[in-house]
């Protein structure tokens, strides 16, 4: 193996009996040795106080262990300069951190400036990664306060990129946005990282963050106790105790449906009517309920049979639920069956436009087969 190979396969940042311990108390963090694949998602998840804040921190001397060894890239982080490593790494916090008297495309700027690149070419990179996070140019000459708080927080990771660090170090950076934000900006950061395959550490209390965004996932303990470090999959399949069986929920077995392939869901015909028929009362339904579509074709909520003469507006259209895409997992198809007021879940195609419909039932005898299916290849193997 090369010096390139081997330095490839090396892992980019590794934990070794690093313990953190305030002022002669309990520990912090204990004993904790792991090591962060390079160029993966790894996700530190954990109740208030087990630590995961803690060992993210010691990853850029923000914090200090008490003992232990931390090396990035397999250099010692204790032997570099602290102020140069955290120039060296991406960092985005909850609040976001944005400085309130500087334009946007000046807050991008920050570390390249300090970095010694000059303010043309700074704000020259801080525009184009306003297009990379998903973010409108002329934002670039708004002040933070004039910013919604999903738009905020992706100028902070917009900064945290903008010295193209190798490592991005995020601490809970969702948890203060809405729900539907949440989840937009969790799709939006794992976009990035196809694009650009950083070596992430993030750090959240959701173990559904957790299993989304992560290729690994470490479950802390309270006492800052490594209880698992395993891919999410096996986390919700296999918990190694009872604290991390209770942390992770009654409910893993729905979230693990979340890495079971939904290729296998059958797609009906659904009858639909548009926005433009709805108001006239000569165009037929036939079914329970009709899906109520605008001119594109996209989706916009059920019209029930029984009450079809009092829908005439788009906005009287009962809400949906959520939807399917074919080929997302069998939690996505059940979620959106579930989630109808028909009992139908409406599956579309990549722009949104309806496809037809997927049923409850027909997913729960999918997941019945993968269940079973992987009781015989588990029992195969400990035969």
């Amino acid at each position: 193996m090369t010096p390139a190979e081997q330095a490839s396969s090396r892992p980019m940042i590794e934990f070794h009996d690093v313990t953190k311990t305030y002022d002669g108390g309990r520990p912090a963090v204990e004993d904790l040795s792991i090591e962060i694949d390079r160029g993966r998602i790894t996700v530190f998840v954990g109740p208030s106080g087990c630590g995961k804040t803690t060992s993210l921190r010691m990853i850029n001397r923000m914090v200090e262990p008490t003992s232990g060894q931390i090396l990035l890239d397999g250099q010692d982080i204790g032997r570099q300069k602290a102020a140069e490593l955290r120039r060296s790494m991406g960092y985005v916090m909850q609040s976001s951190g944005l400085l309130p008297h500087r334009t946007v495309l000046d807050n991008i700027a920050t570390v390249p400036r300090l970095n010694g690149v000059g303010k043309a070419e700074a704000r020259r990179r801080a525009s184009e990664l306003l297009d990379v996070v998903g973010l409108a140019s002329d934002l670039g000459r708004r002040y933070p306060v004039q910013l919604s708080g999903g738009q905020q927080q992706r100028v902070g990771v917009a900064r945290a990129l903008a010295a193209d660090p190798p490592v991005l170090l995020m601490d809970e950076p969702f948890s203060a946005v809405d729900p539907v934000v949440r989840a937009e900006l969790q799709e939006e950061l794992l976009r990035l990282q196809r694009d650009l395959a950083k070596t992430i550490v993030f750090v959240t209390h959701d173990i559904d963050e957790a299993t989304i965004l992560g290729d690994k996932v470490a479950v802390f303990a309270v006492g800052g106790r490594l209880a698992q470090f395993a891919a999410p999959e096996e986390i919700l399949r296999a918990p190694v105790d009872d604290f991390v069986a209770g942390f992770v929920g009654r409910d893993r077995g729905f979230r693990h449906l979340s890495f079971q392939d939904g290729d296998g869901v059958a797609i009906h015909p659904v009858e639909t009517i548009d926005s433009d028929r709805l108001a006239d009362p000569t165009v037929p339904v036939h079914s329970p309920w009709t899906l109520l579509v605008d001119t594109e074709g996209r989706p916009h909520g059920w019209v029930p049979q029984a009450s079809r003469a009092g829908f005439t507006r788009q906005a009287d259209a009962v809400p949906g639920g959520s939807l399917y895409t074919r080929g997302d997992s069998l939690r996505r198809a059940l979620d959106a069956a579930l989630s109808s007021p028909s009992g139908l879940g409406v599956a579309v195609d990549d722009d949104g436009r309806v496809v037809g419909v997927v049923r409850a039932a027909e997913v729960f005898g999918l997941i019945e087969a993968a269940r079973l299916g992987r009781g015989r290849a588990e029992h195969n193997t400990a035969v």
